[in-house]
């Protein structure tokens, strides 16, 4: 099945303690079903100094579940992706406004 939310989407956060941030995806897990959001749902981590890191308290994206994403569509509105053939090529659009992504 082809992917509904890809690397570089800009999508909107529903649930959680984010929701109705903003943000680009930055990478897509399809096996956990998940995806990192720059700069959303931050967590401390606590890292160990080497010879090419500084180590200490380091901010870091975590994963959001993909049911809790929402791409944004042209008028800034979360929407849901679908899936139409334009031609022999079949393309990701917005319900919301029938564009292709």
């Amino acid at each position: 099945m082809a992917a509904k939310l890809k690397k570089g989407d800009t999508v909107v956060v529903l649930t959680g303690k984010d929701k109705g941030k903003t943000g680009a995806i930055s990478a897509v897990m399809p096996d956990a079903n998940k995806a990192v959001v720059d700069g959303l749902n931050i967590a401390i981590r606590h890292t160990k100094q080497s010879a090419n890191s500084q180590g200490g308290r380091v901010p870091k994206a975590m994963p959001i579940d993909l049911s809790n994403l929402a791409i944004v569509d042209k008028n800034g509105k979360a929407t849901r992706v679908g899936f139409r053939m334009e031609g022999d090529k079949k393309v990701r659009y917005a319900k919301t406004t029938g564009e292709v992504i």
